[in-house]
């Protein structure tokens, strides 16, 4: 049985894991590189000082990537203002999602090299640019140009090093030092091809910052008087079956479906996990959507991720108590965990998709 510090020292690990990313919607890049950071040197920290087996490591290290990789994905809704290259990462981010999600449930290593994590350099790409230009400036041929280089010269490379030959680039250099070298030659040739995409960009500005914008409220005139509304009221305003109502339903279930392979006693399949989820998300909608045009609306996001949580464990424990009656039951621990992370995605998404509408079609657009 693990020991006491051994366990302080894997919760300390996953608590990081869980809480740095909640910083990526307002500091993306420092936010997104420490996410990355810490997934690079979790199993080493857990080698070196735990005694802890790491035969499960694999889908718990995965599982955890796409969670911050989720709130990455939801911050571009909130913070970019290139619409086309919001458009790629939501294909990257999905891509890679399908293929996490694949592999947890054939255990084939093929389909993360199949299905590269291509989203997390783009993303890093985007706001290293967004450090001295406007990424407006940006054009079509520029992102694509930049996301075959990181799918092709990166991510390919690094997923068949990993999953495919599983080798460990700290056990190569040791064996060979000079192997450091090919390391950084490669480093300076994916710079100079990041410095030959932008070498014709207007000169950088001066200074940069590495927090997002602020979401400003969006103001409406009521009885002639300026009143303060928040995004999320005139996304949830809108049609209640739309896309995004779909879109809610695809994360949350492909995440769902990725932690049930992690967590223990999970009983449902993933086609019950799927539809459990999907059933919360349309119940929560609702909710919103009765709020908002009503002209109910939340003072913040924390304010509304507060009362989501507590509506949805309500939920959770009125089916706890109501199933023994009907020869049914659920894991009461799993359910309300998987109801945390929907209830944190459904509330990101539900606001950073309303500035989205705004940023780009204003508000009194349909998306």
């Amino acid at each position: 049985m693990p020991d006491t510090l051994d366990m302080l020292i894997f919760w300390a690990v996953v608590m990081l894991r869980f809480f740095i990313p909640l910083a990526i919607p307002r500091y993306p890049l420092p936010a997104v590189i420490a996410s990355l950071i810490l997934d690079t040197v979790d199993q080493t920290i857990f080698q070196l000082f735990t005694s802890l087996p790491l035969e499960g490591y694999q889908s718990y290290d995965k599982a955890l990537d796409n969670y911050y990789l989720a709130i990455a994905y939801l911050s571009t809704m909130r913070n970019w203002s290139n619409l086309f290259a919001f458009k790629i990462s939501r294909f990257l981010f999905y891509y890679r999602l399908v293929g996490a999600a694949l592999f947890e449930l054939t255990h084939l290593r093929e389909l993360l090299f199949i299905f590269p994590n291509t989203f997390e350099y783009f993303f890093i790409f985007y706001e290293a640019v967004r450090l001295k230009w406007n990424p407006i400036l940006l054009t079509k041929s520029k992102l694509i140009t930049a996301t075959a280089l990181i799918w092709i010269f990166i991510k390919l490379p690094q997923e068949y090093w990993i999953h495919i030959a599983q080798l460990d680039t700290t056990d190569w250099i040791r064996a060979n030092p000079s192997n450091a070298l090919i390391l950084i030659g490669w480093a300076l040739f994916l710079l100079g091809m990041a410095w030959a995409l932008l070498r014709d960009m207007p000169p950088m500005r001066t200074g940069f910052s590495v927090a997002a914008d602020p979401v400003p409220a969006i103001q409406k005139d009521i009885s002639g008087q300026r009143v303060e509304i928040s995004p999320s009221v005139l996304n949830s305003s809108k049609r209640f079956f739309d896309n995004a109502l779909i879109e809610k339903i695809v994360l949350v279930s492909l995440l769902s479906i990725i932690f049930a392979q992690i967590l223990p006693e999970v009983r449902s399949t993933n086609l019950q996990l799927a539809i459990g989820m999907a059933i919360i998300i349309i119940i929560n909608t609702a909710l919103s959507h009765w709020l908002a045009m009503r002209g109910t609306h939340w003072k913040s996001i924390i304010r509304e991720f507060i009362v989501m949580t507590i509506v949805n464990f309500g939920i959770v424990l009125a089916f706890d108590f109501l199933l023994p009656r009907y020869n049914g039951s659920i894991n009461l621990f799993n359910t309300l965990f998987f109801v945390l992370l929907l209830t944190l995605n459904v509330t990101l998404y539900d606001r950073y998709r309303a500035v989205q509408i705004r940023n780009h079609q204003g508000p009194n657009k349909s998306s």
